[in-house]
C-alpha cells in the first residue's frame, strides 16, 4: 500500500493513533482539528484505547469505558498515563488517563483478554439497503453548506478518515420529529494493512460518529435556526469480534431516552454478512441553547 492509495485524512489518523512512548506507562499524541471547537472525542478514544494495548501482550480487548471530563486542545499534545491495573490468568485492565494543561481530559477503563472459544449468539442485523447506490455524507454536507451557520460550516466541509453512506436524511436536512432509530454504512477511506489492533483502533476512532445526535431525532430542532450544545459525558463499547474497517460495516443507532438535559443512544456495529463485531452506548448534555438566559 503507498500513500497515493490512501485518503490523506486516513493517513492522518493513523499518525494521531500511533503514540510516542515517553516512559514504561507514559505515551503522547497529536491532536487534529476537525471543525469542531474542541478535540474530537472519538481521537481521545482511539489514542487512549492503544496507549493501554501498548502496555498488554497476547491479549486483544473486549471492552472499554470512558468518562470525557475537559474539552481537548486540538493545538496540544495528549499525554496519556496507563495505569497496569490487574494481570490475571486470562484477563488483564488497564486504567487510562489522557492530560492536557496538566489537568485530566478523560478517563478510560479498558479490559483485554486471552481469546477463546464459547457459546455463541447474536441479534440479527437490521433489513436495510447495502451502502451500492446511497448517497455519501460528504456529498450531501458539501450540498448543505451555504445553508447552515458559519460553527457548524467548518464541520461540515471536514473530510473524514471514513466514508459515510446515511440510509435516512440527516437531522439538520429533516429537521422533523421522527422515530430515533438510524443506519450509517461506513468503511474506512482507503486499503489498511493486515493489523487487527490498528483496525480496532480506528474502529473505537469512528464509534464516537453520529451516536450522541440519535438523542436529537425524537425533537423537531432546526439546527440553522435554534443552536444546540452537544457534548459527550461518556462512552462504552464492547468489541465482540474482529473485522476490517476497510470494508463496509453497518453502524446501526438508537436512542431509548432523553432527560434531564442529557441524551442517551446505543449502537451496533455489523459487518456486510451481518456479524455482530461490536456495540456502543453514549449519554451526552444536550441543552438547546438560550442566547438570554
Amino acid at each position: 500500500m503507498t500513500a497515493a492509495e490512501m485518503h490523506s485524512s486516513l493517513s492522518e489518523v493513523i499518525d494521531l493513533l500511533t503514540l510516542e512512548r515517553l516512559e514504561d506507562n507514559f505515551f503522547r499524541g497529536e491532536s487534529r482539528d476537525i471543525g469542531s471547537p474542541q478535540v474530537f472525542g472519538g481521537q481521545i478514544l482511539g489514542q487512549a484505547l492503544s496507549a493501554a494495548h501498548r502496555t498488554v501482550e497476547n491479549r486483544i480487548p473486549h471492552s472499554l469505558h470512558a468518562y470525557f471530563l475537559r474539552p481537548g486542545d486540538f493545538n496540544l499534545p495528549v499525554i496519556y498515563q496507563v495505569e497496569r491495573s490487574r494481570d490475571g490468568g486470562s484477563y488483564s485492565n488497564r486504567r487510562v488517563v489522557a492530560i492536557q494543561h496538566g489537568r485530566p481530559i478523560l478517563n478510560l477503563a479498558a479490559s483485554f483478554k486471552t481469546p477463546e472459544d464459547g457459546l455463541e449468539h447474536q441479534v440479527e442485523m437490521p433489513e436495510v439497503p447495502g451502502p451500492e447506490g446511497l448517497t455519501s455524507l460528504a456529498d450531501i454536507n458539501q450540498a448543505m453548506l451555504d445553508k447552515v451557520p458559519e460553527k457548524m460550516r467548518r464541520f461540515l466541509a471536514h473530510k473524514p478518515p471514513f466514508e459515510f453512506r446515511p440510509i435516512e436524511a440527516p437531522k439538520f436536512i429533516e429537521p422533523g420529529a421522527r422515530t430515533p432509530v438510524k443506519n450509517i454504512w461506513m468503511r474506512a477511506c482507503g486499503q489498511l494493512p493486515e493489523d487487527p489492533e490498528l483496525h480496532r483502533n480506528l474502529l473505537a476512532y469512528v464509534s464516537d460518529y453520529e451516536l450522541l445526535g440519535t438523542a436529537t431525532l425524537p425533537h423537531e430542532i432546526d439546527f440553522g435556526t435554534k443552536p444546540l450544545l452537544m457534548a459527550s459525558l461518556d462512552h462504552a463499547m464492547w468489541f465482540h469480534r474482529h473485522a476490517r474497517v476497510d470494508q463496509w460495516l453497518l453502524y446501526a443507532f438508537d436512542s431509548p431516552v432523553s432527560t434531564g438535559g442529557r441524551g442517551y443512544s446505543r449502537g451496533q456495529i455489523f459487518t456486510r454478512d451481518g456479524g455482530l463485531v461490536a456495540s456502543t452506548a453514549q449519554e451526552g448534555v444536550i441543552r438547546v441553547w438560550n442566547p438570554d438566559a
